[in-house]
């Protein structure tokens, strides 16, 4: 029975595995969507987030079974509560990537701006910090999930470059508003993704060390 339950397991962090790729998939295609003005791409993100959706009510229950059926105490229990806190951010993300892919459609409905911001550098790192962290799951490495939350700062500091210099673009001439404004939201949604990147990588920690570390992780 034991034995079983440990395949379940594997199976739970497959599921996790799939559903985590397919939202860094859908980060990626709403920022190449943007940055190629490419409307059908855009869409695509739309449809991918159905799958995500999906994704999230099937982990979602087989976690409720082995709770129900299998009673998990210590790591196993903790791994399959974190499992339920890290879909809910994946599917989060997966909204936000939605979100994205519809400012670029928006976007594009204008003459592009010039000169246009380093989003893909930002999308970048976002998308690093996801890999990130659930590699860390998955291998259960503390010291990989602390990296994580820790480059968080430079995602924010590559969110506050950027609004600064939409800003600037936009008090410089009235036309460049409405653009800016699009950009503004997509480096807002590429900066929450990492948040959840974040969250993610902090209940690793508390999987592998049972430590609590949300609020202070400055203390990882």
């Amino acid at each position: 029975m034991e034995r079983h339950f440990e395949e379940e397991l594997k199976d739970l962090s497959k599921e996790l595995l799939l559903m985590g790729s397919l939202v860094e998939g859908m980060i990626l295609k709403a920022v190449q969507a943007l940055v190629s003005r490419d409307d059908k791409m855009a869409r695509e993100v739309r449809e991918d987030d159905l799958k995500v959706d999906q994704l999230q009510l099937k982990i979602d229950e087989m976690c409720l079974t082995f709770l129900a059926l299998r009673q998990p105490t210590a790591v196993d229990l903790r791994t399959i509560t974190s499992a339920m806190k890290i879909i809910t951010d994946l599917e989060r993300m997966g909204d936000q990537a939605v979100n994205i892919s519809e400012s670029a459609i928006q976007e594009n409905k204008e003459a592009p701006l010039s000169p246009f911001p380093d989003l893909p550098k930002l999308a970048g790192a976002v998308q690093k910090m996801v890999r990130g962290s659930l590699d860390a799951f998955v291998n259960k490495n503390a010291e990989s999930a602390k990296a994580v939350c820790q480059s968080d700062d430079n995602v924010d500091d590559l969110y506050h470059k950027i609004f600064k210099e939409l800003l600037t673009l936009m008090k410089a001439d009235i036309e460049n508003v409405s653009r800016g404004l699009h950009l503004i939201l997509v480096a807002r949604n590429l900066e929450r993704i990492g948040d959840h990147a974040t969250n993610i990588a902090e209940d690793v920690i508390y999987l592998v060390e049972g430590k609590d570390v949300r609020h202070h992780v400055e203390k990882v």
